[in-house]
């Protein structure tokens, strides 16, 4: 028989604050794992927000020009790590990109256009909820774009990022990472929440149907656009909340921001969730 005790209120009360609630929930025998993992989790995501702030002071002050770009499979947790990511910062000097389908004329123009009149001003921050790289994954598996126009692509992204580095634009490329099983429990959940069965669509479906076409794309994708200057950082997202974290500690492990050796919190990014890709790697994901 289980002979673990509930947490009562009083016990609530007797801990005061998190960290105390914490030391509470490790000492007792309580069971209560997942609340226990919640309020580290809580206690760190408040304490990277809060270098992440730093981190922006510091891009602002030294007119920096940083762009993230959030790619990966649906429902892989992208919007839920950048609406983390932005949360406390000041929104004069940060932005989020997530543009929708070409228009007649954009699909009449250069490719990257309509994304270089996204990137960050000097001083800026910005956040790619998808990004250039649309054309590597998405549009060739769904049909949205010529062959041609792919091969011409995949040719030009090494080119593009290039420039955009000498230029002084440092980017960060995120792949989150998802298993197929964790996808379709959170298309279920999905549906079966109504607040956020808006994010279910047609495309989110062919996700699973066309699971190892997407898999080769991105296989195409890392191996011929991972760069020096411009890597790819696979992301394991299965657990969100330390995918989060994780892809947090990463970026500001990349930089030498202002008051960065006083954080609160460790910055190490964990290898066995942050994965920078080389060739020779084999991510089904």
């Amino acid at each position: 028989m289980d002979n673990k005790k509930l947490i009562t209120i009083e016990d609530f009360q007797k801990a005061g604050n998190q960290e105390n609630l914490i030391k509470f929930l490790k000492d007792g025998n309580y069971g209560r794992e997942k609340v226990l993992n919640r309020l580290e989790y809580e206690k760190d995501l408040v304490a990277l927000q809060a270098e992440l702030v730093k981190f922006q002071q510091w891009v602002n002050k030294n007119k920096k020009r940083v762009a993230i770009i959030f790619e990966g499979r649906d429902a892989a947790g992208k919007g839920g790590s950048i609406r983390r990511f932005m949360e406390h910062l000041n929104p004069r000097s940060m932005r989020l990109v997530a543009l929708n389908k070409p228009t007649e004329v954009e699909q009449g123009q250069w490719y990257f256009r309509r994304y270089i009149k996204q990137l960050p001003n000097p001083g800026e921050i910005v956040f790619f909820d998808r990004s250039w790289y649309n054309r590597a994954v998405v549009e060739p598996v769904m049909g949205f774009c010529t062959e041609k126009q792919y091969q011409e692509y995949m040719i030009q992204v090494p080119e593009f990022e290039h420039m955009l580095r000498e230029d002084g634009v440092h980017i960060i490329k995120f792949w989150f990472s998802i298993t197929k099983e964790e996808q379709m429990r959170r298309f279920q959940s999905r549906l079966e929440n109504p607040v956020k069965r808006w994010k279910f669509s047609p495309v989110d479906k062919k996700g699973q149907e066309l699971w190892d076409r997407y898999s080769y794309y991105k296989e195409q994708m890392m191996s011929k656009t991972h760069t020096s200057y411009s890597p790819w950082i696979s992301i394991k997202t299965d657990v969100k909340y330390t995918a989060r974290l994780e892809s947090m500690r990463y970026v500001l492990s990349q930089f030498e921001y202002d008051g960065k050796d006083k954080a609160d919190v460790s910055i190490l990014p964990d290898p066995n969730v942050v994965i920078r890709y080389f060739r020779s790697a084999n991510f089904k994901n």
